[in-house]
């Protein structure tokens, strides 16, 4: 008889583990330069705040309702971003996650989509914000 149970800490790749424990870039920005929000089907939510300096992003922060791949999607999203300018970061897509985590479970690649989308919208915001720039002083979201 052969055991197949999952080993977390040895069925997974060391940067999947790394994304999904760290915990620094869990935090609002209290002035973010875009934000994003987005809910997926499987109910997790995930906003994430961007900081933006002369045309590059300097930090991406998350507050995630979720699961530990949500977690570990997010930071890869982050880790991926920080240091790309704008046009750089609107390059990265849910395989970009899928392929620098490893072994994010099949059944879960939603997770690297919906981050993905709610980076996307963070960086919407973010366009939105440059042409509209005194509104950003009045934002109450």
């Amino acid at each position: 008889m052969t055991n197949n149970s999952f080993n977390f800490l040895q069925d997974h790749s060391a940067h999947f583990l790394e994304m999904a424990l760290r915990r620094d870039r869990h935090e609002i920005l209290a002035q973010p330069d875009g934000r994003g929000k987005r809910t997926g089907t499987c109910g997790d939510t995930v906003e994430m705040y961007l900081s933006v300096r002369k045309g590059c992003i300097q930090s991406v922060t998350f507050q995630i309702d979720g699961c530990m791949n949500t977690s570990a999607c997010a930071n890869t999203v982050a880790h991926l971003a920080e240091g790309k300018n704008i046009e750089e970061a609107w390059d990265i897509t849910p395989e970009d996650v899928i392929d620098f985590l490893e072994t994010l479970p099949p059944d879960h690649t939603h997770c690297a989509e919906l981050t993905v989308g709610a980076f996307y919208q963070a960086l919407a915001d973010y366009s939105h914000n440059l042409q509209t720039p005194w509104k950003k002083i009045y934002n109450t979201r």
